[in-house]
């Protein structure tokens, strides 16, 4: 599920991705489509230290985007510092969580600037 802007409309999703690392490394890349067979490609790229991790992200618009955390049992929290104006800021959450052994699901959070609530703005969840 993504949303095409805060209060916009929901858009379900179907997603392939490659995932692979090696050591303190994690990425991911793919893309996703919807039922209009519009095609994006979305990768990242994390490395850890210790309990901190950093990458890159790069969504739909092509362009990279910061991302920097901490895992916290089977999840890495991640702060997201988008390359452009998203939803009128360059900031969101990002959320990488084990849901199972076969089992990952990709979510990220924005704030509505209106109503200062959080929003889920994607919910990816992959089944090897």
């Amino acid at each position: 599920m993504v949303l095409t802007k805060i209060n916009g409309k929901r858009v379900n999703i179907d997603c392939d991705f490659d995932m692979g690392g090696q050591g303190a490394s994690l990425t991911m890349s793919g893309s996703c489509k919807t039922l209009l067979v519009v095609r994006r490609n979305i990768a990242a790229s994390l490395k850890a230290s210790g309990n901190r991790y950093d990458g890159t992200y790069v969504g739909p618009s092509g362009q990279p985007s910061n991302l920097s955390g901490s895992q916290r049992g089977n999840a890495i929290n991640l702060d997201v510092h988008w390359a452009h104006l998203t939803n009128g800021d360059r900031s969101a959450v990002m959320t990488i969580e084990k849901m199972g052994d076969n089992r990952l699901r990709l979510q990220t959070i924005d704030k509505d600037l209106t109503s200062g609530k959080q929003i889920v703005t994607t919910r990816i969840e992959l089944t090897r």
